[in-house]
């Protein structure tokens, strides 16, 4: 038997695991591509338009933050997928992260990988099997793309640029979700770790597009991704960039597999101080301790984030070069109207990004249930209802807190940049107005949750649905009716809109019925 013995039968079971999974995931890539691409073209019919477009894309930096920028402003292939090269890089990037910390440290924690182990199983083989089925599902992702979006009407090399840039994307951050499952001992500390590490990517992108120097955003795998250039050059050789990236932290995954023990990670888990056990009072208590490490990483992004947004927004008005453009500023209401735009517009990003926090916090409770820890809970006396409420408490309490600190950085480094006082409460208040919101898909989570174990991870589904309902809605021109199941299109457009309370308040009930309706399907079934 060698290290690998058994990778084909584990490759097998894990196909297997996720023949529903996979599907549905590539699916809402493909359609997330597809749509733009045909959209885009009917929107922008002459080179003129296509540049006046990428002149203000370019020239919005919080824009050129979020997507990255126009190499190219008469390509429109540059410019319809634009959105799905920025926010669908990183949504690759999270899809290879789950599919290998799925196969590898979760199969761990649960004991079935013991289990596969004791057989006629090789040390790498795990590793393995997982790595090749996320990679294999990147790039069946990135052919199948590059063909529907070159049918789409596309040009046919830059759509094939194209989805080598997703599976350059997915192929590095597998490989790095690799590591981070050697490094730490669960499952959702190395999911986190390697989220981190994508965050800090996106940072070094961002930073370097917006600010400079432009060698850093060269640091960052998503910006390997832009650099290849899809319907701008198409700059093949840098994909060996992130294939030779990949191989080395591949390599040191594999080194790292041979030097830890099994159901171990190579950093050592951290005591608590002597003395923390007088904090825990409760089942509230508990989930904050559980859940404070991942808020707290959660809450610097943010704050981080809200400096970004904050120091680059004031500064439109300086980037705005051309004629046209200026006319296009006067009539969105000049560079202060173009400044509140561009607020509420990074705002509407963070809330869905916050409302994702809220889901991933209210899973906690799936994750205690499936590791039986909830059941030493239950039996001392903690009913079900208050076990819930004391993880569902901390989703609420953390999706506000992260909008609350991106909105208080963001309004201060505006106030300072403009020498007004006033413009810490108006950029504030546009963070503040996506809470309700965001606080729905907690809800929402909840309820599947009640419904059945097996239902909770739909929360993310549900997630992706109003993130493309909000991204391709207006683009695609859906019916109101269809565009009004998304809470975040309720939420008013601050800085610069007209605040109404009503709307924030059905958002906020729709929460606590849903939260009501959870509880009481949970009081149904089985827990444990």
């Amino acid at each position: 038997m060698n290290a690998l013995t058994g990778t084909g039968v584990l490759m097998r079971l894990a196909l297997r695991r996720d023949r529903v999974l996979l599907p549905v995931w590539i699916t809402a890539f493909l359609m997330m591509a597809v749509t733009s691409a045909a959209a885009t073209k009917d929107l922008f019919p002459t080179v003129a338009s296509i540049v006046q477009a990428a002149s203000l894309m370019n020239g919005t930096p919080a824009l050129v933050a979020v997507y990255g920028r126009i190499f190219d402003p008469t390509s429109l292939g540059a410019l319809a997928m634009l959105k799905a090269m920025g926010s669908g890089s990183v949504l690759v990037a999270i899809f290879s992260i789950i599919v290998v910390v799925r196969h590898t440290r979760a199969e761990e924690d649960a004991g079935r990988l013991e289990l596969v182990g004791s057989g006629v199983v090789g040390r790498w083989a795990p590793l393995t099997a997982a790595l090749s089925v996320a990679i294999g599902a990147d790039v069946v992702l990135g052919l199948v793309t590059g063909i529907a979006v070159a049918l789409a009407g596309l040009p046919v090399a830059g759509s094939l640029a194209f989805g080598l840039a997703w599976v350059c994307v997915g192929l590095v951050f597998a490989c790095v979700a690799a590591v981070t499952v050697q490094l730490v001992a669960s499952k959702r500390a190395a999911t986190g770790l390697a989220l981190a590490v994508l965050g800090l990517a996106f940072l070094l992108r961002a930073v370097g597009d917006v600010t400079g120097p432009r060698w850093l955003s060269w640091l960052s795998p998503l910006a390997w991704a832009q650099q290849l250039r899809p319907y701008e050059g198409d700059r093949w050789w840098v994909a060996w960039i992130a294939l030779a990236f990949a191989a080395i932290v591949a390599a040191v995954a594999y080194l790292l597999v041979a030097r830890r023990d099994h159901g171990a990670g190579m950093l050592p888990d951290r005591l608590g101080p002597a003395g923390a056990s007088r904090w825990l009072r409760g089942p509230f208590s508990l989930a904050w301790r559980l859940q404070r490490g991942s808020l707290i990483g959660w809450t610097i992004g943010f704050v981080l984030y809200g400096l970004l947004v904050g120091s680059v927004a004031g500064s439109i008005g300086d980037m705005v070069g051309s004629a046209e453009s200026q006319e296009m500023f006067r009539a969105l209401g000049g560079v202060e109207g173009l400044t509140d735009a561009v607020f509420a517009a990074m705002f509407g990003l963070l809330g869905v990004v916050a409302a994702g926090y809220g889901v991933q916090a209210a899973m906690r409770l799936h994750a205690e249930e499936s590791d039986h820890r909830a059941d030493p809970v239950l039996v001392a006396g903690v009913s079900r209802a208050c076990w819930v409420m004391s993880h569902v408490s901390v989703a609420l309490t953390g999706t506000a807190l992260l909008l609350v600190g991106a909105g208080l950085a963001a309004g201060v480094v505006h106030a300072v940049r403009t020498g007004d006082a006033t413009q810490v409460g108006r950029v504030f208040a546009g963070a503040v107005v996506e809470v309700p919101a965001a606080w729905v898909l907690t809800g929402v989570a909840v309820v599947l949750f009640g419904a059945a174990r097996a239902l909770a991870g739909a929360g993310w589904a549900v997630l992706a649905v109003f993130l493309l309902l909000g991204d391709l809605g207006p683009v695609l021109k859906l019916d109101q009716w269809l565009m009004d199941l998304s809470p975040f299109t309720h939420v008013p457009h601050l800085p610069g809109g007209t605040f109404a309370a009503m709307p924030m308040a059905w958002l906020a009930v729709s929460t606590l019925l849903l939260t009501g309706a959870g509880l009481m399907a949970l009081r149904r079934r089985d827990v444990g």
